[in-house]
């Protein structure tokens, strides 16, 4: 079975906008628990601009699902991973000044700098996942990083599925196949919604997680949180 990890970033991104706190980051991650989610994915960033860090702090304190911490590992981000112990810390390449998410990492030039920090998280009992790029280059150097798990980063299948469902998880699986072969569990994110996830899970049956969260609090906006954590789930499990 795939999990169904809800990222709250855009939970945040709400309550920010008037200073207060509703809605209440931490209540709304116990809330899609109850609804089925199966972990909690929060991305906190150097500006505090949705997830604060002391909403990880609040949080690590009461998810009793899966937590995953994503972020740019810089000093700041592991010293909090290693304070707060998450389930699993999801490694990304991105700039403090990022909007999103937009690539994997080269783990080829970034292999050594990589392999002390993955060092340094299992040491403090935390899994470790690698946000990575559909090319097979990446994976033998990720799995010489030590990483438990690899991110597929999963815009470029997005953009194409409408067009071209084959043609644009292709390369997503030639390189799950590499990954399997190499021992690396399997997670994807980034884009995925009603649409397009249950094609990538039918094609890559052996996901262990996706995570997911503008797409999934939009459709919220239209179902209902509950109704949209299930309509996931049910994507992930036909």
């Amino acid at each position: 079975m795939t999990k169904l990890s809800v990222n709250i970033n855009k939970i945040a991104t709400l309550r920010n906008a008037r200073g207060a706190n509703n809605p209440n980051v931490v209540q709304v991650a116990l809330d899609a628990e109850r609804f089925g989610a199966e972990g909690i994915t929060v991305h906190p960033r150097p500006d505090e601009r949705h997830i604060r860090y002391q909403d990880v702090i609040d949080l690590a304190k009461v998810v009793t699902t899966e937590f995953n911490i994503e972020g740019y590992p810089d000093q700041r981000f592991m010293e909090l991973v290693k304070k707060v112990k998450p389930a699993q810390a999801t490694l990304v390449p991105d700039p403090p000044t990022a909007i999103t998410s937009n690539t994997g990492w080269d783990t080829i030039t970034h292999q050594s700098m990589l392999r002390d920090i993955v060092a340094e998280l299992k040491e403090a009992g935390v899994r470790v996942s690698i946000f990575i790029n559909p090319e097979a280059k990446y994976f033998e150097p990720a799995k010489l990083t030590g990483t438990d798990r690899v991110e597929l980063y999963t815009e470029p299948y997005a953009v194409g599925f409408p067009t071209d469902p084959n043609k644009a998880v292709k390369a997503y699986i030639e390189v799950s196949e590499i990954a399997r072969e190499l021992g690396m569990g399997l997670n994807a994110g980034h884009d995925l919604d009603l649409h397009n996830l249950a094609f990538l899970k039918k094609s890559i049956p052996y996901l262990a997680e996706v995570s997911i969260g503008h797409a999934l609090i939009c459709d919220a906006l239209y179902y209902g949180l509950e109704n949209a954590i299930q309509m996931y789930r049910r994507k992930l499990e036909l």
